[in-house]
């Protein structure tokens, strides 16, 4: 069962003891819980040892540390069997991937910022595109409408102007017509009037000779 507890026990030095003791004290922790990461940590490390040989080309790191830490850090590549290279080399690389990890999840982000800043801005001219098309579309439409009017206009003006003229042409024709119907009545009247008259005086001149030849057989 995971709640199952079992005990262990071990001798170790007097100084060891010591020193344990004051550190759980210190970090407020049971013996028990101090065993236990102690164990966990032993069993499971959190810094992997790396591989040392055949590394190529190398550069010699040296630094100074307190001198507190340094047993410290003694005790700990003793439990774990490390050495202090292999220590340090694992916690740079730890560290070195962690940040390239970091990098590229914070240029992943800004990448994915630019590309949705750059949908964003293609989406607003394709629909300032389509605004601008469906615009000339209107003013075309607009445009076709209003040459549709104005031609229309100018056939009706036309139109109205070839009524007029040919109103016009009509009233002209039947003017003459009539000027000419009356000028024959006129004409005629008169060759009539001339005509009676010859009549008249020919019928005078007649009886005149007859009342002259009458008068000279008396």
């Amino acid at each position: 069962m995971a709640d199952e507890k079992k005990g262990i026990t071990v001798k170790i030095d007097a100084a060891l003891h010591a020193e344990i003791r004051e550190f759980i004290e210190s970090n407020g922790m049971t013996m028990a819980e101090f065993v236990s990461q102690a164990l966990y940590n032993e069993l499971h490390p959190k810094i992997q040892p790396q591989e040392v040989k055949n590394m190529g080309p190398t550069r010699t790191m040296a630094f100074q540390m307190p001198e507190d830490m340094f047993q410290r850090l003694k005790d700990y590549l003793h439990r774990h069997g490390i050495t202090q290279k292999e220590f340090v080399l694992g916690l740079v690389e730890a560290e070195i991937r962690r940040d390239e990890e970091l990098i590229n999840a914070q240029n992943a982000a800004k990448l994915d910022e630019t590309t949705e800043d750059i949908s964003d801005e293609e989406t607003e001219n394709e629909a300032e595109d389509f605004d601008n098309d469906e615009s000339e579309d209107e003013n075309e439409e607009l445009d076709n409408d209003e040459s549709e009017d104005e031609d229309e206009e100018l056939d009706d003006e036309e139109s109205a102007d070839e009524s007029e003229e040919l109103d016009n042409e009509e009233s002209e024709d039947e003017d003459e017509e009539l000027d000419n119907e009356e000028s024959e009545d006129e004409d005629e009247d008169l060759d009539n009037e001339e005509s009676e008259d010859e009549d008249e005086e020919l019928d005078n001149e007649e009886s005149e000779a007859e009342d002259e030849a009458f008068s000279m057989a008396m």
